[in-house]
């Protein structure tokens, strides 16, 4: 590969240049990623959950009406919340990294990590119950210890 060399410039002005480039993407990259985290208020304002950049829970806050919602809708609307937080976070950090690097493979890569959209109802469906499991066989017969008689006379052997 040739480097691309301007007209009487050389090797070392080119490296120069570009490590100005990749230190200034990387600075732009990394005050991006710092502000790419989400506070997301679920519907009824019960739950106010915030994640770091990285997609970490940190802060989860519940409103006055999330004692009355009972633990299964208190739960759903948790993880309904975190889940909008986690999308948005994903997705300003790959819009991020998009806008620095560009429309090129690694960014690609990046966006092809995103979580999925909600349908169109805005909540994800109860995840279904999973196939009714089959009985666990029978229990094998217990081993019953031989009688004293029936024992060998090697003392290695605890049987």
């Amino acid at each position: 590969m040739q480097p691309n060399l301007s007209q009487g410039e050389d090797f070392q002005l080119l490296l120069e240049r570009q490590i100005r480039e990749m230190q200034s993407k990387s600075a732009a990259l990394n005050e991006a990623l710092s502000t790419a985290g989400a506070t997301v208020r679920s519907r009824d304002g019960a739950v106010t959950v915030t994640l770091a950049p990285n997609g970490a829970l940190t802060n989860l806050e519940l409103g006055h009406r999330a004692c009355e919602l009972g633990p299964a809708r208190l739960t759903a609307a948790i993880m309904g919340a975190v889940r909008d937080a986690q999308r948005q976070t994903a997705r300003a950090v790959a819009d991020s990294f998009a806008a620095i690097n560009g429309d090129t493979e690694s960014t690609a890569m990046v966006r092809s990590f995103l979580p999925p959209d909600p349908p169109p109802d805005g909540d994800f469906a109860a995840p279904e119950s999973p196939e009714p499991t089959p009985p666990p066989p029978p229990a094998a017969a217990p081993r019953r210890r031989p009688a004293a008689d029936d024992r060998l006379d090697d003392e290695s052997n605890p049987w």
